[in-house]
């Protein structure tokens, strides 16, 4: 069964995406974070604008709810041109591909979330629209058989993907430009709390949105996700403005402690901790302890814990570093206390 996690960096349900999508950045200048791959956007569009020609195909990877869809879409707004959005899972066949590509204008955007999930046959339909503007089709069968090519109009492919390693190395090789999207700092959370608080007509000061900022994973949907809580509870418990200590409060409630993590991730560490001495450990074997889909646990969990130097991951397994122990108060060759469940 899937936990509701409040920290998930994807999307819960389409209520939160329309209220994310009301907070979403429209052009360039708003967007906080990500300043060097900023710079390298405004070069690129403004090159691109300047040549009068549409703009070269774009690769963003990196963690979900990063800003990877909201910077396809400041693209195409910055380009003023059209942008037709659509995912890898639901490309299936070749015709499902083919109707979006011949309905482009000169200019547009498809922006394809999930790429490295799109059907083989697909993905090899594409190669000639990404290169050339064309589409080859095949008409008839056996003898009688012949290959179409129709003309596209130029357009702009962005491709966005949580794991660039399952990528084709053909389909890789034929995005012009490639962006990194790696998990934001603590300063610049805290400036997406307070620009999203302002949206959302909530009080809120600098040491609150600190606080917010601290606990969201280094993520901008989380720190969206977290306000929204931190607002509920300021609204019942507190003044109406959010402070250091209702943010504290609230999300202690949450169960989300002072560096992000929820009880899944304290859960995780103290599996490797507990049961296997630190590690290593395999993480089919972690997954089937803790009753959760590897996936869940690669796309969700790790990044971060990567990130912030709590489990090294070797060829041998998971290993929890010294830091897990610090962060959760164990002693190493210790244990957590036993009167804390696991589950």
């Amino acid at each position: 069964m899937k936990r509701e996690r409040i920290i998930s960096p994807e999307v819960a349900d389409p209520v939160e995406e329309k209220t994310f999508l009301s907070l979403r950045p429209t052009v360039l200048d708003e967007y906080i974070g990500q300043k060097n791959l900023v710079e390298k956007m405004q070069l690129s569009i403004a090159a691109a604008r300047k040549r009068d020609e549409p703009h070269e195909h774009m690769l963003f990877y990196g963690p979900p709810g990063l800003g990877k869809t909201t910077l396809a879409y400041i693209l195409a707004k910055e380009m003023g041109a059209n942008i037709v959005s659509t995912s890898g899972p639901t490309l299936t066949r070749s015709g499902d591909l083919m109707g979006i590509l011949t309905n482009l204008k000169h200019g547009d955007v498809l922006f394809i979330d999930e790429i490295h999930r799109l059907n083989p046959v697909v993905e090899e339909f594409i190669y000639p629209a990404l290169e050339d503007f064309r589409v080859e089709f095949l008409i008839d069968k056996g003898a009688f058989s012949r290959v179409i090519n129709m003309p596209l109009k130029q357009f702009t492919m962005i491709g966005a993907t949580t794991r660039a390693g399952l990528l084709s190395a053909p389909l890789r090789d034929r995005f012009g430009i490639y962006h990194h999207i790696d998990f934001y700092e603590v300063e610049d959370l805290k400036e997406v709390a307070l620009r999203s608080a302002g949206l959302l007509k909530v009080e809120i000061d600098e040491e609150g949105a600190e606080v917010i900022g601290r606990r969201s994973r280094g993520t901008p949907r989380i720190a969206n996700r977290l306000l929204r809580r931190v607002r509920d509870y300021c609204e019942i418990k507190g003044d109406g403005t959010i402070n250091a200590e209702v943010a504290r409060k609230a999300l202690d409630m949450e169960g989300i402690d002072h560096i992000g993590l929820d009880k899944l991730d304290r859960d995780y560490l103290k599996i490797i901790i507990d049961y296997y001495n630190g590690g290593p450990v395999g993480l089919e074997t972690i997954a089937t302890t803790l009753n959760e889909e590897s996936d869940t646990l690669v796309d969700m969990v790790e990044p971060f814990l990567l990130k912030i130097g709590l489990i090294q991951r070797t060829r041998q397994g998971r290993i929890a570093t010294d830091a897990a122990y610090t962060h959760l108060k164990i002693k190493k060759g210790g244990r957590s206390n036993p009167q804390e469940s696991l589950f």
